[in-house]
């Protein structure tokens, strides 16, 4: 007759897991008998520590004695020369005048006028009394200008435009001198009002004190584009 068990009961299934089980701990028994060893400890009761302790030793800092520096050398002697005078020389008298007389005349100069500087003919000046003029005013100078002034083609092409500022020097008779350009637009615009300038006539000249003098004038020159 047959005997019936549970699948549950049954431990067939379970036979492998229990053979590794059984293959681990006998192992570990193994293992755990060739790592165990015996050390002996020795203790030792009276131990000698004279040798651990270094000898301390005193430094003691000397110093060297340096010879004393030399005596300085003696002073030169300083000896005194008297020029002994006979008594029969004669010596020059001396006559010192006090201001105690009451007799002497005191005559005081007038004080001399400084020398006038006459004004040198080279001196520049920026403003004068009266300044220089074109030959009919500011008006006639703007027209003389708008006549005479021949626009680059060069600035044209380009498109250039603008204020050329100008300086010269208006001479006594009334040429004009020195012309330099002090603001520039373009170099063929500032040829132009330089040469414009310099074509000019005879101003009527500035004066200081009522005479012609030498005088430094502002001019712009305007280029436009129509």
């Amino acid at each position: 007759m047959d005997l019936k068990k549970s699948p549950k009961a049954s431990l067939e299934d379970k036979k492998m897991f229990f053979l590794l089980m059984g293959f681990v701990m006998v192992l570990s028994l193994v293992y755990i008998g060739l790592e165990w060893t015996q050390s002996e400890v020795t203790v030792y009761d009276n131990v000698n520590t004279d040798f651990l302790v270094e000898d301390e030793l005193d430094v003691i800092q000397t110093t060297q004695d340096q010879p004393p520096p030399p005596p300085p050398p003696p002073a030169p002697e300083v000896v005194e020369v008297l020029n002994v005078v006979e008594n029969d020389k004669v010596t020059a008298s001396i006559k010192i005048d006090t201001e105690d007389d009451k007799n002497k005349v005191v005559i005081v100069n007038a004080p001399v006028a400084a020398p006038v500087v006459e004004e040198e003919d080279n001196v520049v000046f920026q403003v004068v009394e009266t300044m220089p003029t074109f030959p009919g005013g500011d008006a006639e100078l703007f027209k003389f200008l708008s006549n005479n002034v021949k626009y680059p083609v060069i600035a044209q092409e380009n498109g250039i435009q603008g204020r050329v500022i100008c300086q010269f020097v208006v001479n006594k008779d009334g040429s004009i001198v020195d012309v330099e350009v002090v603001r520039s637009v373009d170099a063929s615009l500032d040829k132009e009002a330089i040469r414009v300038i310099k074509s000019m006539p005879k101003w009527s000249p500035g004066k200081q004190r009522g005479k012609p003098v030498r005088v430094k004038y502002t001019l712009p020159v305007n280029f436009k584009l129509q």
